[in-house]
């Protein structure tokens, strides 16, 4: 089934609202980019949240990659830190719990997604759970010049997230876009696509509890109250398949005529709809004319 079946968020009228879904909000630090090239992961943290915004539960460790640590000046995590972390293996059971009946949910879900499938699926995660990334859902949904985690927080907030840089610190400011997302949406936004399995975690055969270790504490007070944006909604939301990558000028004027010629299809499929429609009341209509009529001739 895959490590993950990717979701979008959508105003149309289809899927289940938004809101009413709980979310497992997940961020790693990793020693590189690419987990082909030997890029580990040595923090992951998992905000389980409702839609409504309300935090379920909070979880971050740093993790021994049983490799050489770098990426430094990115995370700031070195080989000192990870003496004594739980291995990736390790994590499995707890973070199988933390993803069970929940859509996975990242700040562009393909980074998280590639160290799933090439660390945690190996050691025993199991596959095939709903998968939401909000980088794609902000680019299909709302106008803004820039879509980082960061950068978006502030353009539509006007509030730097904390902790940048650390996997609870990004997680939980990928949370509140996701809830601020729902909350503020032009009408009701709707989860659209797989639905959230509950998964069997996996037995650990550790001889004694595993210890976590964790270099950001969770909150007690949860996520603060969404804020309130202005309107820089799309009029037209775009496909989220088309808006990956980089994201340019010339992918965004892709999605944008795709989501054009999108709406006056469906527009013309309605009216197609709804001339037939008439069609068949006014043939409909015709019927029991004729039918009052014969009655009463033959009456």
């Amino acid at each position: 089934m895959g490590t993950l079946r990717t979701g979008a968020l959508t105003r149309r009228r289809v899927g289940v609202r938004a809101a009413d879904l709980e979310y497992a909000v997940l961020d790693m630090e990793t020693t590189g980019l690419d987990p082909g090239s030997g890029a580990r992961v040595v923090e992951l943290a998992v905000v389980r949240v409702r839609g409504d915004g309300k935090v379920v539960e909070e979880f971050s460790t740093l993790v021994d990659p049983r490799a050489d640590v770098s990426g430094q000046e990115f995370h700031g995590i070195g080989d000192s830190d990870v003496l004594g972390a739980p291995t990736v293996a390790d994590l499995v059971p707890n973070l199988t719990r933390l993803l069970s009946g929940a859509v996975v949910v990242s700040h562009n879900l393909d980074f998280e997604r590639r160290f799933l499938g090439s660390e945690l699926v190996p050691g025993g995660l199991p596959e095939g759970q709903a998968g939401l990334c909000t980088l794609r859902a902000l680019r299909s949904q709302l106008d803004l010049e820039r879509y980082s985690l960061s950068k978006a927080s502030h353009a539509l907030s006007g509030r730097w997230p904390t902790g940048q840089h650390t996997a609870l610190g990004d997680a939980r400011a990928c949370a509140m876009l996701l809830v601020e997302l729902i909350s503020n949406a032009p009408g009701t936004l709707r989860y659209r696509g797989p639905v959230p399995r509950v998964l069997t975690a996996p037995r650990s055969n550790r001889p004694e509890p595993v210890r976590w270790k964790p270099r950001t504490l969770p909150l007690p007070g949860g996520l603060e109250a969404p804020r309130s944006w202005g309107s820089p909604w799309r009029v037209e939301e775009l496909d989220p398949l088309l808006c990956g990558g980089a994201f340019g000028e010339t992918d965004r004027m892709i999605a944008e005529r795709a989501a054009r010629n999108g709406t006056r299809a469906r527009r013309r499929v309605a009216a197609a709809a709804a001339v037939a429609g008439g069609v068949a009341a006014t043939a409909a209509g015709g019927m029991l004319v004729r039918l009052a009529g014969l009655r009463n001739r033959t009456g």
